[in-house]
């Protein structure tokens, strides 16, 4: 026997309700300067989170939602640290009752976007386009942000959350022989002491 429409009404205002009930406990440790500012934050996940994945102009609907939406990302008085310290509280919080063993892992994530003007976003690398008609090599600088993310997750695989995340961009990329030179030197090693020198019994 299928759902009835009722039944289906039903079961999207309770999971409706399940995700409000979840903002709440997740932003719930968050400290804005003004409680404006957290009503919007809250106003905007609950729109994201209604249609996950999708732009934001998209989830807000309408002009005046996404034109809120911007201007509460690009506040001053708003930070990362502002937006995501409950989250954080969250995932300790959640880590704390776990039992057995809580694992961080941790992953660089690169979010690459086009732009005519590198400096409006950052940099994260220049690649290799191939050869122009002369025969020169052509290079793409890769405009966008760089994301180290540490995830709590339990034994089992249950994700907690986010225990800590850094974002940045290079302001300048020198390309992968700049780093050889500095970093990967035959015989680096032999003129410094090795990191190994110190676990040495």
């Amino acid at each position: 026997m299928g759902l009835t429409l009722k039944d289906r009404s039903a079961k999207g205002v309770l999971r409706s309700l399940e995700r409000e009930c979840w903002i709440d406990r997740e932003i719930s440790g968050c400290e804005f300067r003004d409680a404006r500012l957290g009503g919007r934050f809250r106003k905007l996940l609950t729109q994201i989170g209604s249609a996950m994945g999708q732009s934001i102009p998209l989830v807000c609907q309408d002009w005046a939602n996404t034109k809120a939406a911007y201007r509460f990302l690009s506040n001053e008085r708003v930070s990362e640290a502002n937006i995501l310290a409950g989250h954080f509280q969250s995932t300790r919080d959640r880590a704390a009752a776990a039992e057995g063993l809580v694992l961080v892992l941790h992953d660089t994530t690169e979010f690459s976007y086009q732009r005519e003007n590198s400096e409006a976003i950052g940099i994260t690398k220049s690649i290799n386009s191939g050869r122009d008609k002369a025969g020169r090599l052509r290079s793409h600088t890769v405009c966008g942000i760089l994301m180290h993310s540490s995830l709590a997750v339990t034994f089992d695989g249950v994700p907690l959350g986010l225990a800590a995340v850094k974002f940045w961009t290079r302001k300048k990329f020198k390309g992968t022989a700049a780093l050889k030179k500095k970093i990967i030197q035959p015989g680096f090693l032999s003129r410094r002491r090795k990191a190994s020198d110190g676990w040495r019994i």
